[in-house]
């Protein structure tokens, strides 16, 4: 039990620590569950009686994770639904996460007069530098407490009190037979015996890309692009654009539209 580093270089601990004082069960944590806070700043956790074990606040304009930790890595945390003899989520080997941010579609361009990607993070639409920031962690886990860098289930979208929501019963979440199997990746709509949405339909995919190493060029389309413009200016040859195609499963050459992400093969 607790093999392995248990701070995350870099990470704040201070005032932000919950364990001298809600202790904890140790563990060997083989389940990574991501939440939001649907909050713009750290919260306070009721003191961290509803703390997870890290919390990540980005820093925008230097396009950064800032981290703080508030239980050791192999401790149970407290984010979770955790009924007295029901499924064991928070202390069932599971090391939490929350996303400062949000990822309701209602803020995902503004927030209480603020701006999402200058003011504060939509997940579902996190910049790539993000994702990166979280890959990083992702593989600091593997590393070094050998958490498994994959994730099997589906992430769906939060709209909330709307149908094909992550919200509730969604499909997604798993039963108590396959938590106790599940080794990897999740977010808090996939946790049994909780009801919570979040972080909605992260890309977690390509979180992972970043922490393999195996990361692809993305573009986001603007308007007025076509296939075969953007093939002209990212790769240099407008007859490219069949291979953009393809790589992105699109039926149509037309079949784009602003804000749309596409993933670029190599040049």
């Amino acid at each position: 039990m607790k093999s392995g580093p248990q701070r995350y270089p870099g990470a704040t601990t201070g005032a932000h620590w919950y364990q001298a004082k809600l202790g904890g069960s140790a563990m060997e944590s083989n389940v990574g569950v991501l939440h939001t806070t649907e909050g713009r700043t750290v919260p306070g956790y009721r003191g961290g009686l509803d703390a997870p074990n890290f919390t990540a606040l980005p820093d925008i304009k230097n396009r950064r994770l800032r981290w703080y930790q508030h239980f050791d890595f192999d401790v149970s945390s407290r984010a979770l639904v955790n009924l007295r003899g029901g499924v064991e989520t928070n202390t069932l080997n599971a090391v939490q996460v929350e996303l400062v941010g949000t990822c309701d579609e209602r803020n995902a361009k503004t927030w209480q007069g603020k701006r999402a990607g200058t003011d504060y993070l939509f997940w579902p639409d996190a910049p790539d530098w993000a994702l990166a920031e979280l890959g990083r962690f992702v593989r600091w886990c593997h590393d070094k407490h050998g958490l498994p860098m994959q994730s099997s289930v589906t992430w769906k979208p939060y709209k909330k009190g709307q149908v094909g929501g992550s919200y509730g019963a969604n499909g997604v979440r798993l039963s108590h037979a396959a938590w106790t199997r599940y080794y990897g990746w999740l977010g808090h709509q996939h946790v049994p015996e909780n009801s919570h949405g979040d972080p909605g339909d992260l890309d977690f995919a390509r979180v992972l890309e970043h922490a393999e190493g195996t990361v692809a060029s993305r573009y986001t389309v603007a308007r007025g692009d076509t296939l075969w413009s953007i093939a002209a200016t990212k790769l240099g040859d407008g007859a490219r654009w069949r291979e953009i195609a393809d790589l992105n499963h699109l039926r149509d050459a037309d079949d784009i539209a602003p804000g749309q992400k596409l993933t670029l093969p190599k040049k």
